[in-house]
């Protein structure tokens, strides 16, 4: 039986938290890591009507795509309201898990589900949304101690990008020192040394980077290992995926409606055409200039506001405004699909019916 902290690790190849925008609160909100887990619930949103199912069901883990905490709170007292909906999840004894932004990003996640629900073919990826704030760590090696440096490092959590692990760069190259009296250098002798190195680099998260730094030290066989870290901000996900579209714009707000829903369904039309249209889970307005950059004559999206709307039209694209959480719907399935298949020992329940539009 797996514990809480297996089952996000096993989440975190299908979605890495890792790559979560820098604001969004992805990953172990609540609950113990070390705890059993048998029942994982799958929600949109941890909604009254969501914590009311988890009480009746008790799973273990509940698994949503929206944070429950979204800001830093100093209370967790009863009401009707995110904390106190905290409150009741952890009186239950019910672990609770965000997937969120890194769940958009990644492959097969909300924005590809939201993607193949318009029936868009040919589909790439466009809006680059910048990942948690990360490093690079260099540090110079002998080239006959270099893979037991790299190992180590990569087992305390370095080189992760996206489902590749343990990446690294290395460059041959020769380092000088003078050893002083009362060194005791693990290669060369007192005095001036030239030796041939390796420079080893990896990208290393902020989560990862004490542990990361302390393998390094601790495996490396010189008496005093040289290392760099430097802030750094790579490897961005794409949040939008864009594709061709085979219609026109009326066609796809028809498309849209029986596929996403119509209630509260809003068009501005600036484009003549629907042949390249975006799509961006939730609320993606922000990206409708990196949308018009890419060559969509539509963005398909939620909570667009006024002023964006007129710069769309302007500018020759038209929007196709559905809703935050209708846009998200079909991810929904997507992401308890994705838990059933990386969690197969445990009973998975889908909640995610429960639909937390607050609009009627």
């Amino acid at each position: 039986m797996a514990t809480v902290s297996e089952v996000l690790s096993s989440l975190d190849q299908a979605a890495p938290v890792v790559t979560a925008a820098s604001w969004d609160p992805a990953g172990l909100q609540l609950g113990d890591a070390t705890d059993q887990v048998r029942t994982i619930a799958v929600c949109h949103e941890v909604t009254e009507e969501v914590v009311a199912e988890v009480e009746s069901i008790q799973p273990d883990l509940v698994v949503t795509y929206h944070p429950l905490l979204f800001r830093p709170t100093t209370r967790l007292v009863a009401g009707p309201n995110a904390a106190g909906r905290a409150w009741r999840l952890v009186r239950a004894g019910v672990a609770l898990a965000v997937t969120h932004t890194s769940f958009d990003s990644a492959p097969g996640g909300t924005a590809d589900a939201l993607a193949t629900a318009l029936g868009l073919v040919d589909v790439v990826a466009f809006g680059a949304a910048g990942p948690a704030p990360s490093h690079k760590v260099v540090t110079f090696v002998p080239a006959d101690a270099v893979d037991a440096v790299r190992s180590a490092m990569a087992d305390a959590g370095g080189g992760r990008i996206g489902n590749y692990t343990g990446c690294s760069f290395r460059g041959q190259g020769v380092g000088a020192f003078e050893a002083r009296e009362g060194a005791s250098p693990a290669v060369g002798t007192r005095g001036v040394n030239e030796v041939e190195e390796v420079r080893l680099e990896m990208i290393v998260s902020q989560s990862s980077l004490d542990r990361v730094v302390a393998a390094l030290v601790a495996s490396h066989p010189y008496e005093e290992p040289g290392y760099d870290v430097y802030e750094t901000v790579s490897n961005s996900r794409f949040i939008g995926r864009i594709g061709r579209h085979d219609g026109t714009l009326d066609d796809l707000v028809a498309l849209v409606t029986s596929r996403l829903g119509g209630d509260g369904l809003r068009v501005t039309p600036g484009s003549s055409t629907a042949d390249r249209v975006a799509v961006l889970p939730g609320s993606g307005s922000s990206f409708a200039g990196a949308a018009r950059a890419a060559g969509a004559d539509v963005l398909v999206t939620g909570d667009v506001d006024h002023h964006r709307a007129i710069q769309a039209r302007d500018g020759g694209m038209s929007i196709v405004d559905p809703g935050h959480g209708p846009s998200e719907r079909p991810g929904m399935a997507a992401l308890f699909e994705t838990v059933r298949r990386v969690c197969p020992d445990a009973t998975v329940l889908d909640l995610t019916g429960h639909d937390p539009t607050p609009w009627r």
